[in-house]
């Protein structure tokens, strides 16, 4: 467990750090993994949930209660939604993203999978995705990499790759802002 430590710190990692404990006790880390994935989801999508959830003007008796139905609406339920009803008791309800993505870290740590971020200016094919997918989990070490491919017209072409905490940006769109800035200098 020393290794699994050191991925998360603060508050919001000890938070995930005992709800991945709880979740591998409880054999039961996928589905507690996919409760909290649906939750974030949940939050992502509704800007009323984000408002509950950030803001420190509702009490935590009826940020629990709002919680509850939404948890029971969505199906999450065992570990998870006693996590995250503990966390809105707690009124650490802000944390959750923090949370979530430390519990992400540790459950992915666990399984040897590697996330990455990929940003294009426009959907790839099978074919595409298959090759980047390959590089990736070369770079990578042979790890399994979990990728998210998101399309960004403004990128203009090229793409930005995340891959852990390394990040690296081809995009046309920083190219061309890279020699507009030389050539003010030079001017």
């Amino acid at each position: 467990m020393a290794k699994e430590e050191t991925i998360v710190s603060g508050m919001a990692g000890r938070y995930a750090d005992a709800l991945y404990q709880l979740a591998r006790d409880a054999k039961s880390t996928e589905k507690v993994a996919a409760d909290l994935a649906t939750f974030g989801d949940m939050i992502a999508l509704s800007p009323d949930l984000r408002r509950l959830v950030r803001s420190p003007a509702f009490t935590a008796e009826s940020q629990l209660k709002a919680i509850d139905a939404l948890l029971a609406k969505a199906g999450v339920s065992g570990v998870a939604a006693n996590f995250i009803k503990l966390v809105a008791a707690k009124r650490r309800l802000f944390a959750i993203g923090d949370m979530i993505a430390g519990y992400n870290a540790l459950h992915d740590a666990a399984r040897g999978v590697t996330r990455a971020e990929v940003t294009v200016a426009a959907p790839l094919g099978d074919q595409h995705r298959a090759a980047l997918e390959a590089a990736l989990k070369e770079i990578s070490g042979g790890k399994s990499v979990d990728v998210d491919v998101r399309v960004d017209p403004s990128i203009i072409g090229g793409l930005v790759v995340k891959l852990g905490s390394r990040m690296v940006d081809g995009s046309l769109k920083t190219k061309l802002n890279s020699i507009r800035s030389r050539m003010k200098e030079v001017g």
